[in-house]
């Protein structure tokens, strides 16, 4: 692992995210982010900046480091937790329905080829 970036508490439902994040898993940093750039998801935004994120750091840790040659070696999206996001919704005979509002924790590795 040369570097990791960490987003999380997004504002996006897990299954949303990993759609964008199975694009890019395995991909070139740099194709990844032009692939990201034309991507019509709401994830790929998100997504993007983490693994511009996760460049810089690279850069930040190790100056010499050949950005070419790193790759998404590892992408996760794990479910966050509910309770930020409570929302109740009215139902017959009084009765009261939560709302999920999903909410992701996504991870990104970068390493060498």
């Amino acid at each position: 692992m040369i570097s990791e970036a960490k987003a999380k508490f997004q504002r996006i439902s897990p299954r949303k995210a990993r759609m964008v994040i199975n694009l890019v898993r395995g991909r070139d940093a740099s194709e990844a982010l032009q692939i990201l750039e034309f991507t019509p998801k709401a994830a790929a935004p998100i997504v993007r900046k983490l693994i511009a994120s996760a460049l810089a750091n690279a850069r930040q840790l190790s100056p010499d480091v050949d950005q070419d040659s790193l790759y998404i070696s590892k992408a996760t999206v794990d479910k966050g937790p509910d309770s930020h996001m409570r929302r109740w919704r009215p139902r017959a005979m009084g009765r009261a329905t939560q709302v999920v509002k999903g909410v992701s924790h996504i991870n990104i590795e970068l390493d060498e080829r």
